[in-house]
């Protein structure tokens, strides 16, 4: 036996068994009581958790909500899902952005219903094999859908855990997954990994965490700092955010608006549809409106130029067509098109 190696893992932990024990009975009390009601939460469906795990990568709670019912009542089953066009797929995906997510999502679903008769795998190892499912959606998945005793750790769990533990202890991905591991509730891993990330999205905020409010503010090391703990390192930094201006037309003609379709072999969204540019032509005697956009680490700030009788022939580039404003639903719209289309009311 390595004394040396057993001394040392004891000395990064920091909660002794009854700190442990306490820690996970106080937290799962607390998300009993408090959770948020979620149309997720509660769910048995594997497909249904498996959804909303993909939604919400990246993607705030918020948006999620206004898009995860009418995604399910379009494709309700794997089966249903794995049938569908990808264009499909994606419109019904517009406005949540990272739409790779929404590829990946029909591509796993493919594969589940030819290899595994439309059952999703019951273990985060083999959920991992997916197209678009990495560590953290397998382990999630796999806790909340099937009860396997699995960690997970995504951006709110890894800060309630430097904050617990302190900095000292918690520098890199490969710490939070071991502390993660060691506080995990066996018997209820879904609930308690759920819980987590519930404080972490709550109460332990980044820059002004609510500490008076924290269930377990008593075993926190960090209850006393009120500032935001310096990030996990990783592997690749995050790029500085770019600042851009952009104009765009909106082409109205006969209750149809003019949209260009974007390359199939584009790196930024392919083959979504979008309004034409205005280019280096200065558009006159039409309406505009300007908004703000994000995309990934650029910031956009927008102006659209609403105008009437347009005709098709100004625009030379791109495959492009005139859609009838009821039918814009239908196509796969990129997040920024949406938006446009909706300041102007063409789109719900």
């Amino acid at each position: 036996m390595n004394l040396r190696h057993n001394k040392k893992i004891e000395s990064t932990s920091f909660f002794k068994t009854a700190d442990v024990t306490r820690f996970r009975r106080v937290l799962l009390r607390w998300y009993d009581l408090h959770k948020r009601d979620l149309p997720w939460r509660g769910e048995k469906d594997p497909y249904k958790i498996w959804v909303s795990e993909i939604m919400l990568q990246q993607t705030r709670v918020a948006v999620v909500l206004d898009r995860y019912s009418r995604f399910l009542k379009r494709f309700p089953t794997v089966r249903a899902l794995a049938a569908a066009r990808v264009s499909s797929v994606l419109a019904e995906w517009s406005g949540l952005g990272y739409y790779r997510r929404a590829r990946a999502l029909h591509t796993a679903a493919g594969i589940v219903a030819r290899e595994h008769g439309g059952r999703l795998p019951q273990s985060a190892a083999a959920l991992a094999h997916l197209p678009g499912i990495g560590r953290y959606t397998a382990a999630a998945v796999a806790s909340i859908a099937f009860g396997e005793a699995v960690p997970l750790v995504d951006g709110n769990v890894e800060r309630v855990l430097q904050r617990f533990y302190g900095p000292s202890l918690v520098r890199t991905q490969k710490d939070c997954w071991r502390h993660a591991g060691q506080l995990l509730h066996t018997e209820r891993p879904g609930d308690f990994n759920q819980a987590l990330m519930e404080l972490g999205a709550t109460i332990c905020l980044p820059a002004a965490p609510l500490c008076s409010r924290c269930p377990l503010a008593q075993l926190c090391r960090g209850r006393k700092q009120f500032s935001s703990p310096p990030r996990v390192q990783r592997t690749n930094a995050a790029e500085e955010r770019r600042k851009v201006q952009a104009s765009y037309r909106v082409l109205l003609h006969d209750n149809h608006v003019y949209l260009v379709q974007r390359s199939p072999n584009a790196t930024l969204m392919p083959a979504m549809w979008e309004l034409p540019p205005v280019g280096d032509k200065r558009v006159s005697l039409a309406q505009c409106v300007r908004l703000r956009h994000s995309i990934t680490n650029t910031d956009f700030e927008v102006f659209a130029y609403l105008e009437k009788r347009g005709r098709a022939s100004e625009i030379k580039s791109g495959l492009a067509t005139w859609v009838r404003v009821d039918r814009l639903n239908r196509l796969p719209l990129t997040g920024l098109a949406r938006k446009i289309l909706r300041s102007f009311s063409l789109l719900d």
